[in-house]
C-alpha cells in the first residue's frame, strides 16, 4: 500500500511539473487533462493534446477539454443550451402573441358581419354583401394563417427538442469512457454513491475490481505498443460478456471496476468467472498481422458491501483483494471478507476464491 501511494504522489507531482514547464495554469479542469493525457488511456485525446504545441493557450486547452472531459465545462454547455432554450421559448411566445392579434382581428370581422346581418334591412343589400366578402377574405386568411402556425410550432418544436437531445446526450457523455464504450470512474463514484446514499442501510450488492494480466505474456514495451488495442479488445469483450444489469467500467489503462446488484456472493464469484472464461475462450491477435497472441487472464479483487462502512472502505477493500491477487500470481479472484473466526477487532481476512 505504501508503495501505491508514494507512486501516485509520484505521478502528481510529474503533471504538476509538466503544466509548470509548459505554462499552464493549475486549475483542477488543465490537471486533469493533462493527466489524461499522459495516462494515454485515450489515444486521440493524446494526438490531439501533443498537436497544440509545445506551448499551449487556456482557450485551446479548455476546447480540448469540452471535446474529451465535458464534465469540466458543464457550465458553459448548460448556459449555451440554457441560452437557445431561453431563445426558442421567446421565439414561440412570440407566435403566440401573433396568434392572438390575428384571432382578435378574426372575431372583429367576425362581429362586423352579425352586426351588419342584423342591420340588413336599414343598410341595404349592398352594405351585407361587402360584409360577408370581407368576412370570407378573412377566413380564407385565417384558414392560411393557421396552416402557417402549425409549421412554425412544428418547426420550434423540432428545435427545443433538439436542444433536449444535446442535453441528454452531453449527460451521458459524462459517464462513458469513449475507447471501450463501458462506463467510466465518474459512473462508478456515482454508482457507489447511490449504494452508500443511507449509510445506516448501504444496498446490498458486489463490488470488484479487476486488471488484465498483461504483464504475464507481455514486456513492459510489448504492452506499450499494444495498448490501445489491447484496451479496446478487452473493454468490448467485457463489454459484450457483462450482464446488462450490472455496471461495468474503466478506470484507466486495463483497470476495469464492477457492480453486481446482487447479495449472494456466490452469484458475485460465479459471474466474475463467467467474465475470466471468455478471456481464456477469446484469442488477443495482432492489430496489424492478425497472429494469435494467446489469450490474458484476469486478476479480480471483491468485497461484498455489507463487509465496508462507506464507498471509500469498499474500494480500499477491493484493492487490497486485487492486490492479493495480483501478488499470488494473478488469474484469480480473491475475496474480501469476514471470517466467523476471526475476533473482534482484528483485520477482516482475505480468502482466495477457486
Amino acid at each position: 500500500m505504501t508503495h501505491r501511494k508514494s507512486s501516485k504522489t509520484d505521478i502528481a507531482l510529474r503533471i504538476a511539473m509538466a503544466m509548470k514547464q509548459m505554462g499552464i495554469d493549475g486549475l483542477p479542469r488543465n490537471y486533469e487533462l493533462v493527466y489524461e493525457a499522459y495516462a494515454g488511456s485515450n489515444p486521440d485525446l493524446v494526438r490531439d493534446f501533443i498537436a497544440l504545441g509545445k506551448y499551449k493557450s487556456q482557450a485551446a486547452l479548455d476546447e480540448l477539454g469540452r471535446k474529451y472531459l465535458p464534465h469540466q465545462h458543464e457550465a458553459s454547455v448548460l448556459q449555451r443550451s440554457a441560452g437557445a432554450l431561453s431563445s426558442e421559448m421567446s421565439n414561440f411566445m412570440h407566435l403566440l402573441s401573433q396568434e392572438r392579434s390575428s384571432l382578435n382581428d378574426y372575431g372583429r370581422l367576425i362581429g362586423e358581419a352579425s352586426q351588419v346581418i342584423r342591420d340588413a334591412g336599414r343598410l341595404g343589400e349592398g352594405a351585407l354583401g361587402s360584409s360577408l366578402e370581407a368576412l370570407q377574405r378573412a377566413t380564407e386568411q385565417r384558414v392560411n394563417h393557421a396552416a402557417e402556425m402549425a409549421e412554425k410550432v412544428a418547426a420550434q418544436t423540432a428545435a427545443m427538442e433538439s436542444i433536449q437531445k444535446e442535453m441528454v446526450e452531453f449527460e451521458a457523455t459524462k459517464f462513458i469512457d469513449p475507447p471501450t464504450r463501458l462506463g467510466n470512474r465518474r459512473a462508478f463514484n456515482k454508482a457507489l454513491a447511490r449504494v452508500y446514499a443511507n449509510p445506516q442501510m448501504p444496498l446490498l450488492c458486489g463490488v470488484a475490481i479487476a486488471e488484465v494480466d498483461a504483464e504475464r505474456r507481455f514486456s513492459p514495451g510489448q504492452i506499450e505498443a499494444l495498448s490501445d488495442h489491447l484496451v479496446t479488445f478487452y473493454g468490448g469483450l467485457i463489454r459484450q460478456a457483462f450482464p446488462a444489469q450490472d455496471l461495468a467500467v474503466r478506470f484507466d489503462g486495463l483497470r476495469f471496476g464492477f457492480l453486481f446488484n446482487t447479495a449472494d456472493e456466490g452469484e458475485v464469484t460465479r459471474l466474475v468467472d463467467l467474465l475470466r472464461a471468455a478471456f481464456q475462450a477469446v484469442p488477443l491477435r495482432d492489430p496489424r498481422t492478425g497472429r494469435n497472441l494467446g489469450n490474458l487472464t484476469l486478476s479480480t479483487g471483491v468485497c461484498m458491501t455489507d463487509r465496508a462502512d462507506s464507498a471509500l472502505d469498499l474500494s480500499s477493500a477491493c484493492e487490497r483483494a486485487l492486490a492479493e491477487a495480483k501478488a499470488a500470481g494473478g488469474d484469480q479472484i480473491v475475496v474480501y471478507g469476514r471470517g466467523d473466526e476471526v475476533p473482534a477487532g482484528k483485520e477482516w481476512m482475505l480468502y482466495k476464491a477457486s
